[in-house]
């Protein structure tokens, strides 16, 4: 059908009239619209723009390596703006014409919080089709990636992979290939990342050519100097890019012996690398093996000297200069905001490493510790009679880093401390269920309850396995079936956790405790793994606040039993076990337990307690601190607007 107009008409007219404005209008407007698409593909560039060294960095390692990137170009005369990502504009990146990122993955293969504006926007750009692939022609970048394989390859380093990804989709090219660090592999990650910026550094003084890289194939590619195609350069000289990206295992060398060695033994990983070590024993661990440690606790310096004994002392009433700290496994599968020993030891989600005999771990462990305990001879207060004690170490707490339940022969070593009529005190983090069930007699058996919701146990704890609540909730469960001594132990970080005295009161019939220990957590200075700060830390007025509230939740099943002021703790204890005739038995008859143990019959909590003296009872004048002992304290030079306990 048509449809003819009479232009004679005047209706007519001014409709064909409107039509030609219109379009006419449109076509001015596209042409207004490609001219500004043109200027901002090919905006004019400023007369000496520096380049960008930008961080994406959470807890502040990407951040450190990236001033030290900084630092290296400036020594080159190469000059870089260095810029914290959460402060870039990223809409000025079709400005710039060289970039380099280090940035580091966060959970679930997140970016870092602050950052996560940036790494979002890059995102949205390469999907959107109305950006191109030209919107960064004039731009070249390199990238460094920071992560943990230990919380799985789908997310190791994740949020560097993107970035490189959606900077190739939007035309930028890459000048150096993606390199990737593992803080928790074989690798040293300083190592790696100074390999790369050696790459960096040649590219961008004209002595190094990119070879051709696949977009999603960084270790198809690499870079070489100049000098290194001209020459003909041993195999064992040259880094594989797969090396630098903790991909494939060093490079191997021969050993005096003939052998090859790359690093492992007996096929097995070392779990305690030389960076490892080096880290622990500068922290005063004597590392036993190739995966346990030992270490002197200050409070067996303190008892041994008269000076009082930790709040274990003063709820259990063990002899804390004849107590040996200890782990027969230094990897763990969390990585606490909190953790004391920052994150130096490794992690892993399973026994993976060389193991070593349970036997000669006891052995070595009491070795170390005896040599320790020597060298307090002469020290002010430390008595021969005290001295020759603790030469004779009665507990073993196994607690001192990491996750020993791990350890496959964990029921192996506890059997041999028994036999050594040597107590144990066993903590484990609360992901692995099946361990705890299968665990034989401990003197007294903890398990980390550092959150009560889903959420800040994700927050605080940030767990390598993505089923962790479940495996929490099950460890808690676990603990009903345990006949012997049983805990719950809470940290309380102000801010974190502090607030949920409802969520953590419902926990307590899973596991059923006999005990439930709660301290406020201990500041250990600045880290970059943690954002901890003073402020965070309790006062005991708060954990005696946080405790008597959660005794009241309990409707009467459990009370506050005991303190400890300097150690900013409290004790919950089960009063139809533990309390008889108003009289408290929370301490432990160890010299019963051991004959319990040795006899090989069924015995529960009830039949190895004693009776709790007086002054470690809740609201003692003593507030736990054993009147035999010498209270000694330290002058303060700083002003307090608070009194503290210790």
């Amino acid at each position: 059908m048509s449809i003819s107009i009479s232009l004679s008409s005047v209706p007519a007219r001014l409709t064909l009239l409107a039509l030609f404005s219109a379009t006419t209008f449109y076509c001015l407007y596209k042409s207004r619209r490609l001219r500004h698409l043109k200027l901002s593909l090919n905006p004019n560039p400023n007369p000496n723009p520096n380049p960008k060294i930008l961080f994406l960095s959470e807890t502040g390692t990407a951040k450190t390596l990236a001033r030290r990137l900084h630092r290296l170009l400036s020594s080159n005369d190469v000059a870089f703006d260095l810029v914290d990502a959460q402060h870039y504009e990223p809409e000025d990146l079709p400005k710039e014409t060289l970039i380099l990122l280090v940035a580091s993955t966060w959970q679930d293969g997140a970016a870092p919080a602050a950052s996560r504006f940036f790494a979002t926007w890059l995102a949205d750009a390469a999907a959107d089709f109305r950006a191109g692939s030209l919107l960064l022609s004039r731009c070249r970048f390199a990238v460094f990636g920071v992560g943990s394989r230990a919380y799985g390859d789908d997310s190791f380093n994740a949020v560097a992979k993107g970035l490189a990804r959606h900077l190739r989709a939007l035309g930028a090219t890459e000048a150096v290939p993606l390199s990737e660090g593992d803080i928790d592999g074989g690798d040293d990650v300083d190592a790696v990342f100074d390999r790369w910026c050696e790459k960096v550094v040649a590219v961008l003084k004209g002595v190094g050519v990119v070879e051709s890289c696949d977009n999603d194939g960084a270790e198809e590619c690499g870079v070489v100097s100049s000098s290194e195609e001209e020459s003909d350069v041993e195999s064992s000289e040259i880094v594989d890019l797969e090396d630098i990206a903790g991909k494939a295992p060093s490079r191997r060398k021969v050993v005096a012996n003939g052998e090859e060695s790359n690093g492992k033994l007996n096929g097995s990983r070392e779990m305690v690398t030389p960076v490892i070590r080096a880290n622990l024993e500068k922290q005063g661990y004597k590392i036993i093996g190739s995966h346990s440690g030992v270490k002197l606790c200050r409070w067996t310096k303190a008892q041994l000297r008269g000076r009082g004994g930790c709040y274990k002392h003063s709820f259990y009433g063990i002899e804390s200069h004849r107590c040996m700290e200890a782990t027969p496994s230094l990897a763990c599968a969390n990585k606490c905001v909190f953790c004391w020993r920052h994150h130096t030891n490794p992690v892993g989600k399973s026994w993976q490493w060389q193991m070593d005999d349970p036997i000669e771990i006891v052995n070595s462990a009491i070795d170390l510790h005896t040599n320790m305990i020597k060298q307090m001879k002469g020290v002010p207060g430390v008595t021969l009679e005290r001295l020759s004690e603790g030469l004779s170490p009665r507990h073993c707490a196994l607690s001192l880093v990491g996750e020993p339940i791990m350890y496959p022969e964990i029921n192996a070593l506890v059997d041999e401390l028994h036999k050594r009529r040597i107590s144990t005190f066993l903590v484990t983090n609360a992901q692995f269920p099946e361990k705890i069930k299968s665990l034989k007699p401990i003197t007294q058996l903890y398990v980390s309850v550092d959150a009560a919701t889903k959420d800040s146990l994700k927050a605080i704890d940030r767990p390598l396995f993505g089923d962790f609540w479940e495996r929490f909730i099950d460890s808690l469960t676990a603990l009903k079936e345990k006949h012997q001594r049983t805990v719950y132990r809470l940290t309380l970080v102000k801010g974190w956790n502090t607030e949920e005295v409802d969520a953590y009161s419902k926990l307590f019939s899973l596991g059923e405790p006999d005990f439930v220990e709660i301290k406020g957590v201990t500041y250990c200075g600045s880290s970059t793994t943690s954002k901890l700060t003073m402020d965070n830390v309790p006062w005991h007025a708060d954990v005696k606040a946080f405790s008597e509230a959660l005794a009241l939740k309990s409707q009467g099943e459990y009370e506050v039993a005991c303190e400890h002021a300097h150690s900013c703790c409290v004790l919950l204890a089960k009063t139809n076990k533990f309390k008889i005739d108003g009289q408290w038995y929370t301490w432990i008859d160890y010299e019963k337990f051991h004959d319990l143990v040795a006899s090989g019959r069924t015995f529960d909590s009830r039949d190895y307690m004693a009776a709790t003296p007086s002054w470690s009872v809740y609201g003692s004048e003593e507030g736990g601190f054993d009147p035999g002992q010498l209270r000694y304290r330290k002058e303060r030079h700083h002003k307090s607007t608070r009194n503290q306990a210790g």
